[in-house]
C-alpha cells in the first residue's frame, strides 16, 4: 500500500533570513506528510532570481499529488509554470518580503529591469498574492505601470488591474512566545537590567539600504555633545563591512557594547538590556528586527516614511537627521524620564496583529487548510 503524497509544495530560492523564518512558522502546523520543502541557501541573490525556476523545475518529481504551491517572490514562477505545466492546476500563492520596483539601488543605471519584470509576471501567473505590508502592496501596484513604461517601443497596459485584484496583505508572523519579554520580569530583575545611561540597538543587515552612514552621524554626534550612553549594533552581515563602521571602535570606545553578528542567546541579552531600537533605513518593507525589540521592551523609533507610520505611532517617527539627534539626545540626558515615556508607550502599542498565534491560521486559511 503506497502512502499519500505530499499535497503542499513549498518552494524557497533565498532560504535564510526572514524567508527562512516564515516557512519554519508555517510547517510548525503542518504535518510532516503534508508537505515538501524545495529550497537554495540563501545566498547569491541575483543567480537565485534568474536561475532558481530552472533548477527547481528538474528538482520537483514529476509525478505527484501537490495542490497548493506556496514560494515567495523571488521564484520567477511564470517560467516554472512553462517549463512544468502540470503544476498550473495548484492553487498558487506567492508571498512578497520586498519587491523590486522600488527596491534601492546605489545608481540608477545599476538596475536590472529583468527582476521587477519577473515580479510581475509571477504575479500574472500566481492565484493569490500576499505582501507582508500595506507599503510594500501599494508601492508595487502603484509603480507596476511607471515600471513597464520603461520598455521604450511599445506600451504594456492594464497589468496593474489584472494583479490588484489578487493581492492582499498578510503581515509577517512573528513568533513573540519564543521571546522574553521585559515588561513582564520582576522589579528586581528590571531594575538590575536598567543601568543609568541608555542602551541604543541598531539590530539591522549591515548594507547600504539600511544607511548604517546615518547611523554613525547620529552616534557621533551624541559622543560629541557628551551625553551619556551605550550601544548595541548588531544584526547580519552577508558582504564586506560598510565603509560608514570604519574606525567606529575606536570613536565610541566603551560606549559600544556589541559590535557585529550576536548568538541567538546574545541577541536576546541585548534586547532586554535595550532601552531604544532604532531604524536609520533607507528602505523598509516591515522590519522584523525593530518588532521583536520592540515586544522585548526598547522604545522604537524610525524614520516617518516606508512603512513605519503603518506600524507605529507618530511620536516615535522622525523626519530628518537633526530631529532624530533631538530625540536621542534629549532621552540620554533624561533616561528616566525617557522610561516614564517608554511604559505609557508600552500601555497601548499592540502587537497581537503581527503575532504568529493571531496570523499562522490566516495563512492556513489561504491555503484551505484547517488546523
Amino acid at each position: 500500500m503506497t502512502s499519500a503524497k505530499p499535497q503542499i509544495l513549498i518552494i524557497e530560492p533565498f532560504f535564510g533570513g526572514s524567508h527562512k523564518q516564515l516557512i519554519d512558522t508555517l510547517v510548525e502546523c503542518l504535518n510532516l506528510a503534508d508537505y515538501e520543502i524545495f529550497s537554495l541557501p540563501a545566498k547569491k541573490w541575483h543567480w537565485r532570481a534568474r536561475t532558481s525556476a530552472l533548477y527547481f523545475s528538474q528538482l520537483i518529481p514529476p509525478e505527484h499529488d501537490y495542490k497548493v504551491l506556496f514560494t515567495s517572490s523571488v521564484l520567477n514562477l511564470a517560467e516554472l509554470i512553462g517549463v512544468r505545466p502540470d503544476l498550473v492546476s495548484c492553487r498558487k500563492i506567492v508571498y512578497f518580503h520586498e519587491n523590486q520596483l522600488v527596491y534601492p539601488v546605489r545608481e540608477v543605471k545599476e538596475r536590472d529591469c529583468q527582476y521587477g519584470l519577473n515580479e510581475i509576471l509571477t504575479c500574472l501567473a500566481a492565484d493569490v498574492v500576499l505582501f507582508n505590508s500595506n507599503f510594500n502592496r501599494m508601492s508595487f501596484l502603484d509603480n507596476v505601470q511607471p515600471f513597464l513604461n520603461i520598455q521604450p517601443d511599445f506600451k504594456l497596459k492594464h497589468i496593474r488591474e489584472r494583479i490588484e485584484k489578487k493581492c492582499e496583505v498578510l503581515y509577517f508572523p512573528i513568533k513573540f512566545h519564543a521571546f522574553p519579554n521585559k515588561r513582564h520580569m520582576m522589579d528586581a530583575e528590571l531594575s538590575a537590567a536598567e543601568p543609568h545611561c541608555l542602551h541604543l540597538i541598531w539590530p539591522h543587515r549591515w548594507e547600504h539600504d539600511k544607511n548604517p552612514k546615518l547611523l554613525v552621524e547620529v552616534l557621533m554626534e551624541l559622543n560629541k555633545r557628551q551625553v551619556d550612553f551605550k550601544v548595541t549594533i548588531c544584526g547580519e552581515s552577508y558582504q564586506a563591512m560598510p565603509e560608514a563602521f570604519d574606525g567606529i571602535q575606536q570613536k565610541l570606545g566603551a560606549k559600544l557594547i556589541n559590535f557585529g553578528h550576536l548568538t541567538r542567546e546574545e541577541y536576546i541579552k541585548a534586547l532586554l538590556t535595550g532601552d531604544i531600537v532604532i531604524s536609520t533605513a533607507g528602505h523598509e518593507f516591515y522590519g522584523v528586527a525593530m518588532l521583536e525589540a520592540t515586544y522585548c521592551g526598547c522604545y522604537p523609533i524610525a524614520p516617518n516614511k516606508l512603512v513605519y507610520p503603518e506600524i507605529y505611532p507618530k511620536e516615535n517617527l522622525y523626519n530628518t537627521s537633526n530631529s532624530l539627534i533631538k530625540m536621542l539626545y534629549n532621552w540620554c540626558r533624561n533616561p528616566d524620564l525617557f522610561r516614564r515615556h517608554r511604559d505609557k508607550f508600552f500601555d497601548y502599542f499592540n502587537f497581537e496583529r503581527y503575532s504568529a498565534q493571531h496570523l499562522v491560521p490566516k495563512y492556513m486559511e489561504k491555503m484551505r487548510i484547517t488546523v
